[in-house]
Order: structure tokens, then C-alpha cells, then sequence
């Protein structure tokens, strides 16, 4: 009789972790609470599915994973960004490379990545049941099998859990398997939303609710210390409670111990210009515009959104003509232009968040199958797990790493 193996959570790790399992000749269960597959998987990338991220070198990997980066070493070992790619091109699904190395599937659909899954499932014999996991079959150190809400019981000789975090609950990460872990005595670190927007003091970013900029850089600094914790380079969006984007998501990993205040975000508009240039471009532009307002001869230089709120930054009055501007008026501007702030308040909640910060701790978990150390038979895979990455196909590749290597090992 075939080893009996349960996966509970038909996300991206469940589905990898189940087929490679079923290929094994295992007799595979995948129990999902949803009737659909990887829901969450359906809305990444704003319904295009950053699959992965093209990159080449394990530790380049490692540094984009600033939680508990190392423990995956074993599991990017074994299946890499290359072997995802093959991995979905082999199953049909055409993809391509854009910006940053991201990975998309050609089409632009997300819901290809999720039949390539699915199908994967299937043709390895995985027996999908709808349900919800209430409790784990414990004994003797040993899992034994699952309960559901609904009084029904399935045993078998391992148990995958790979239920996902805590956010984007409407999917069906609702935190279920921190309540399993702890069933076996795993410890669960503190839940926080990760590569999630930020909520702004600035009223301005209400008025500027919509506008994405591209090309800037950003600087966080800790205002307690003035050290900068954390810069890059890309695109943001300003948002009726503060900002957003993926430069802003990146920065949010970044901020560990969040409270009002504590954190400030320095705005380059033009980082491809220093002070001197920036100042240069501007008395060109003031130049050809000499009789205009100054609210007037800024089109050239700034979106139309953006214009009035940098005008009343400035102090300069608005109707004030661009020929009687002096150096120390137009240093101002440069010096807004070149450093906007804005001051957080703290996260948006979780359920906003992309991926949650906080898990299975993973000094409780071997890294080289993805079983628990204290209950035999008992795997974790994906973001259940005390790990979190940037943005840019980073987390979905550790969940298809970390669900094919408990896959290979339940």
C-alpha cells in the first residue's frame, strides 16, 4: 500500500508540493478550503502573476529574502528560478522577462499559471477534497492524519501544511495553519503585514491620490537616529491614506519596529539630475516661460498633479511672474524637488499586505526537507513558513522551492 500524504492549502506551494509528491507514487490528498485553486495566485502582479524572478546566482536569491534568508538555502538549491521557468514552459505556458529580472507568463494572465498548477496536480494523481483543517491527528511525536470542520478525519503518514499567511484573507489565508503549527508545539513568531502600503501624515498625498511617478529614488530614514535604513530606485504611487508601489512595498520589509513618526521616506522627483543640473534645467525652463505665473511654467518639468502641491511647498505665491524669481525662490524648489518627505504613521492592516512577516519559526523546521523537528511526518512549505521577500517574484518562487523539497522528503 502506498505512503498516505495530506496537503493542506491548494496555494502555489500546496499544488507544487502535492503533484511532486503524487509523482512520487504517494497517495496524495490536497485538502483546500476554497472550490477554486490558488486564489492568491490569481491577483499577484495585478492579475498577471510575477511567477519568479530571473535570477542566476542562489545567494543574489538569498539577499532579496531579508527574513530568514539563509534557511532557504537548501530548498533554492534544489529548485532555482531556472527550474521554474522550465518547470512552467515545459507545462505550456510561455514566459517572458520584463524589468528587474520579473518573470511573467507571456499572456499576461495569471489564471495560465494556475491551470499549469492545477493541471500538474491532476496528472499525478492528487485527490483534491474541499474542506477546512481543523485539527491535526497527533501521537507519539508522530502527525497522523487531519480532522475537518466537519467531523471528518483522514489519516496519513505525512501531513504538508502550506496554508499560506495572514494576508489577503478573501483568498483564504486566514491564518489557519499557525493554529495546526502550534498544535504540534511549533512557536509562531509575531504576524505583520509585509511589502504592504504606508499611511502618510502629508495631507498632500490625498491631493495627489492616483499620481504614479516613475524613476524616482527613495530614501527611508529612522528619525530617531537619521541613519538610512533602506534606498532604491523605481516607481511609487501617492494614495488617499499615504503611499504605495513597489519602491514603497520593497521599503516596508525594512521597517521592523514601526510607530508613528519613527520613519521618514526622502523623495528624488529627479535623481537623474544633481542640485546644479536640476537648477539649470529650471532657469531654461523659466526662461522660455518669463512672463508666465510661476504655477504657469512648471508643466515642462512636473505632472499637472503634482504642480500645485510643490507650488505650496515652496511658499512662492502661485500668480508671483517667473521673472521675478530670485536664486533663493527657485533654491527652494530645486531643494523640494530634490528631497520631498513624507512622514508614516504605520502600515495599512494585513489583509492589505501581499505577503505576511512572521511564522512557523524556522529554527523548528529542518531545512534540508522542510519537516518539523518536533513532530515527525509533519512538512511546512511556503509562506506558513518565518520567511519573506522583496517584491518581484521572490516569494512565489520560495513557495514552489520550498513546496517542491517537502514534496520530495513527506
Amino acid at each position: 500500500m502506498s505512503k498516505r500524504v495530506i496537503v493542506v492549502g491548494a496555494g502555489a506551494a500546496g499544488l507544487m508540493a502535492s503533484s511532486v509528491a503524487g509523482e512520487r507514487g504517494l497517495a496524495v490528498t490536497l485538502i483546500e478550503r476554497n472550490e477554486k485553486n490558488a486564489r492568491k495566485v490569481m491577483i499577484t502582479g495585478k492579475g498577471r502573476c510575477n511567477v519568479t524572478n530571473n535570477c542566476t546566482m542562489i545567494n543574489d536569491l538569498i539577499a532579496n529574502v531579508p527574513n530568514n534568508g539563509r534557511f532557504l538555502y537548501s530548498a533554492f538549491s534544489r529548485f532555482m528560478p531556472s527550474d521554474t521557468i522550465e518547470f512552467f514552459e515545459d507545462m505550456g505556458v510561455p514566459l517572458k522577462v520584463e524589468r528587474g529580472n520579473r518573470v511573467f507568463p507571456a499572456s499576461d494572465r495569471a489564471a495560465d499559471i494556475v491551470d499549469a498548477l492545477s493541471a500538474f496536480s491532476r496528472d499525478a494523481g492528487v485527490m483534491r477534497i474541499t474542506g477546512r483543517v481543523k485539527s491535526l491527528l497527533i501521537e507519539d511525536g508522530a502527525v497522523r492524519g487531519v480532522t475537518l470542520e466537519n467531523g471528518e478525519s483522514y489519516e496519513a503518514d505525512s501531513v504538508i501544511i502550506a496554508t499560506g499567511g495572514k494576508s489577503y484573507p478573501q483568498t483564504g489565508s486566514t491564518g489557519d495553519g499557525y493554529d495546526l503549527a502550534r498544535q504540534a508545539g511549533h512557536t509562531v513568531t509575531e504576524i505583520k503585514p509585509s511589502l504592504v502600503p504606508l499611511v502618510c501624515h502629508e495631507g498632500f498625498c490625498m491631493d495627489l491620490q492616483g499620481l504614479s511617478l516613475r524613476n524616482v529614488n527613495i530614501s527611508v530614514v529612522d528619525s530617531e537616529n537619521y541613519k538610512e535604513i533602506y534606498s532604491d530606485f523605481g516607481e511609487m504611487l501617492f494614495t488617499h491614506f499615504g503611499v504605495s508601489g513597489p519602491v514603497i512595498l520593497s521599503a516596508s520589509c525594512h521597517m521592523k519596529d514601526m510607530k508613528p513618526r519613527k520613519y521618514e521616506i526622502h523623495i528624488d522627483l529627479k535623481p537623474a539630475l544633481s542640485h546644479e543640473q536640476l537648477d539649470r534645467r529650471i532657469q531654461r525652463d523659466f526662461l522660455e516661460n518669463s512672463n508666465k505665473n510661476f504655477i504657469n511654467a512648471l508643466d515642462a518639468l512636473l505632472p499637472k498633479k503634482l504642480v500645485p502641491v510643490i507650488v505650496r511647498l515652496t511658499g512662492i505665491k502661485p500668480s508671483v511672474k517667473v521673472n521675478q524669481i530670485t536664486r533663493e525662490m527657485r533654491g527652494k524648489l530645486v531643494n523640494i524637488l530634490k528631497d520631498l518627505k513624507v512622514t508614516v504613521l504605520g502600515f495599512r492592516p494585513i489583509e492589505e499586505a501581499i505577503v505576511t512577516c512572521g511564522g512557523i519559526s524556522v529554527r523548528e523546521i529542518d531545512p534540508k526537507t522542510m519537516e518539523s523537528k518536533l513532530c515527525k511526518g509533519l512538512f511546512f512549505a511556503g509562506e506558513v513558513i518565518d520567511v519573506d521577500a522583496y517584491t518581484g517574484g521572490f516569494n512565489l518562487q520560495i513557495a514552489f522551492s520550498t513546496g517542491r523539497l517537502a514534496g520530495e522528503n513527506a
